[in-house]
């Protein structure tokens, strides 16, 4: 797997979050599909920050093992595709419905 360095990513700490933070973990058993789905978008973009800084900190020397940074790189793209996937889903479904004659 190749790390490409792009000198155009921002990290976390330089951008503002545009979706507030997700409720309360009573609030959240109690929470809607909607609900549900912006917390599944927060933890992919977790983990893609994750990513993103592990790759930082190995570019800049701060951390030594490779094999970490691999670890968190495929972690953060399995659950982007996973996040696609579902997305993909919704978008068909909601043609299909939008199909359907009353």
């Amino acid at each position: 797997m190749a790390v490409q360095f792009n000198p155009n990513i921002h990290y976390p700490n330089q951008i503002p979050s545009a979706v507030p933070k997700t409720p309360s973990t009573q609030e959240q058993s109690n929470g809607s599909f909607g609900d549900k789905i912006l917390e599944s978008i927060h933890k992919v973009n977790d983990q893609q920050n994750q990513a993103n800084l592990s790759i930082l900190d190995l570019m800049t020397g701060k951390q030594q093992d490779i094999n970490t940074v691999v670890a968190e790189v495929a972690k953060a793209d399995m659950s982007f595709k996973l996040l696609v996937g579902v997305r993909n889903k919704l978008v068909e479904a909601y043609k299909e419905t939008m199909r359907m004659q009353i």
